[in-house]
């Protein structure tokens, strides 16, 4: 059935496929798919690879791009360039004249290429009362939220594909030598000619992450890299080569870091083409669920989880899973002056009041680790002899609390079974019912039906119609994930995604890391915390008309303007109503 009704063109009804390309050239499809998506139009756009902001646009768009192409210096060919198909074109859209004007606005430049609003907002990072937490580095949006455009850095080029973007990336693109001079010994980064260039070292493991990598799964076997363990978030990582290495296993790592003195480190994480974002343990929660990952690492990640009353560690905690895994490579767990053995002993005592216990500690060439196991009950919490830290009352630990929400100084109850069990090994857990969903059987069925139907649209539309060249797409965002169908159905690409829940609908995230995929939580409203050119593609299904009613559409596009890649691409599902509203800002924005 999803097959007959993606494959019909010229149907009647509401239900159409546009496509809009960077020469504005417009390429559209209709489908009657009115029992599927109601009301549905599919817009695929593209963003100019110009380096140039637009600083005045005339009120008529002109139909092709009279600038030169752009050549990749990867192999010296245009990006992408697809003729225009005047029998995809639907009746609206030819007889609405205002398809193609674009909104006459004198845009501004931002200051910084690198320019994040809710991260460099230095007005009210002045004003905190206290950086002790690291308060500093968490967000801070501005009101109202700025409608500047990011320049690009001079010379910007069109990033190396992956995975040759994993080992090198073009200097120009992120022209931030620091990281380079601060750790030259310890082989995160080095220049050569126009690159960027990745030996694989890091703090931890300078010899190598591979080494690091086999070493862990070797002094812990039951990890199983790859089909035990899936989903892996990495605290402090540096240029992320942890987490790009472990791709190769089959494991998908969310590395976080904050903005910092180790200039650039998440934007080098990205330019690679590995999962990251920017966020700091300070005063609040990350932006993940519960129980969401099933194995934590730290390597000098430079976190005191001792400190604040011990919020940092009881924050892992949360989000660790029920039986998972947390791998701290630090000088305390090897080093035995009289500084580093009182941490280690604060450390015993802490962790030892969390019931976590210790299921490894050794030594890895001159440096080691320490990997401690979360309990899968509650058991251990009511047989402790001092009740501290206590358990959590069920308002502190309520879905989808994890946004501007304070650290806890309690300990979440664990999910009884069969929510709390483990899920299913990869890649069955992908398709296998979720443990989050496995009492709720309504969600069960919705969850499928979501499967079902992704995997439809994705191999009849997404992937061969769109006219997308996905050889050149890797990093991707889905923007309301849903139940993660979008990313599942990808799943074979040599592509991730980020899987987005907005925070003002239905968390579902949870089900998502259940399923072996990673995602956060979001307010749209907001800036993301990401560099600028992070994505090259990025995806809304039925959210811009949702989120129109209470944000500035302006503002949403301006920052998805900001965080896509010259050359790359936005594919929004929503209604012609909406698709009318958005298209005059993104022309005038030149996509």
């Amino acid at each position: 059935m999803i097959k007959n009704i993606f494959q019909s063109r010229k149907l009647s009804g509401l239900c159409v496929l546009t496509i809009l390309l960077v020469s504005v050239t417009i390429l559209l499809l209709t489908n009657d798919t009115i029992d599927l998506f109601p009301y549905l139009s599919l817009s695929y756009l593209r963003r100019s690879s110009l380096s140039d902001i637009p600083t005045s646009t005339p009120i008529s768009s002109p139909t092709n791009d009279s600038s030169p192409p752009r050549e990749s210096p990867v192999n010296q060919t245009r990006v992408d360039d697809h003729p225009n198909d005047q029998d995809l074109e639907l009746d609206w859209l030819k007889d609405d004249k205002e398809w193609n004007v674009s909104l006459k606005i004198d845009w501004r430049r931002c200051e910084s290429p690198d320019y994040m609003p809710c991260l460099d907002n230095t007005k009210a990072i002045k004003k905190l009362k206290s950086k002790r937490n690291m308060e500093h580095r968490e967000r801070h949006c501005p009101e109202p939220a700025p409608k500047c455009l990011v320049p690009l850095p001079q010379r910007y080029k069109v990033p190396l594909p992956w995975p040759q973007s994993r080992d090198m990336i073009w200097y120009d693109n992120v022209p931030h030598p620091k990281l380079v001079e601060y750790k030259k010994d310890q082989n995160w980064v080095r220049k050569s000619g126009p690159f960027f260039v990745f030996p694989g070292g890091g703090t931890q493991f300078k010899d190598g992450v591979i080494h690091y990598i086999n070493f862990i799964q070797k002094t812990l076997p039951v990890l199983e890299w790859g089909k035990k363990v899936r989903v892996v978030l990495d605290v402090g990582c540096g240029v992320a080569s942890f987490g790009g290495t472990l791709l190769d296993k089959n494991v998908i790592t969310m590395s976080f870091a904050p903005k910092d003195e180790h200039e650039a480190q998440i934007q080098f994480a990205l330019e690679r083409g590995i999962p990251a974002t920017l966020a700091v343990i300070g005063t609040q929660k990350l932006p993940f669920p519960d129980n969401a990952y099933d194995v934590i690492h730290c390597a000098r990640c430079r976190v005191h989880w001792h400190g604040y009353g011990g919020r940092p560690l009881l924050e892992l905690n949360r989000v660790l899973r029920p039986g998972g895994f947390f791998v701290w490579s630090a000088t305390p767990v090897y080093q035995h002056d009289e500084g580093h053995r009182n941490v280690w002993k604060t450390m015993e005592s802490l962790t030892t009041s969390m019931c976590w216990k210790v299921v490894a500690r050794t030594r890895f060439t001159k440096v080691g680790f320490v990997i401690y196991q979360k309990p899968n009950s509650d058991s251990c919490y009511e047989f402790r002899k001092n009740k501290d830290p206590p358990l959590c009352i069920e308002e502190e630990t309520k879905k989808n609390s994890s946004w501007y929400t304070p650290l806890l100084t309690c300990l979440p109850k664990l999910p009884v079974s069969p929510i709390g069990k483990w899920p299913s090994g990869w890649p069955e857990r992908l398709t296998d019912t979720p443990v989050s969903l496995l009492r709720e059987q309504r969600s069960e069925e919705s969850f499928r039906e979501d499967t079902k139907l992704w995997s439809g649209v994705m191999s009849n539309i997404y992937l061969y119609s769109l006219a997308i060249n996905w050889t050149r797409i890797h990093n991707v965002m889905d923007m309301n994930a849903g139940y993660g169908g979008f990313a599942a159905a990808l799943i074979h690409k040599p592509l991730w995604v980020m899987n987005v829940i907005p925070v003002e609908g239905e968390d579902t995230l949870s089900t998502i890391f259940d399923r072996g995929l990673i995602g956060i939580y979001h307010d749209w409203c907001e800036s993301f915390n990401t560099y600028p050119r992070s994505y090259d593609l990025l995806h809304s299904s039925f959210l811009l008309t949702s989120l129109s009613q209470r944000c500035d559409l302006m503002e949403v596009v301006v920052e998805i303007d900001r965080i896509v890649r010259p050359g790359g691409y936005l594919v929004v599902q929503d209604t012609v109503e909406m698709l009318k509203k958005l298209n005059p800002i993104l022309l005038s924005l030149r996509w």
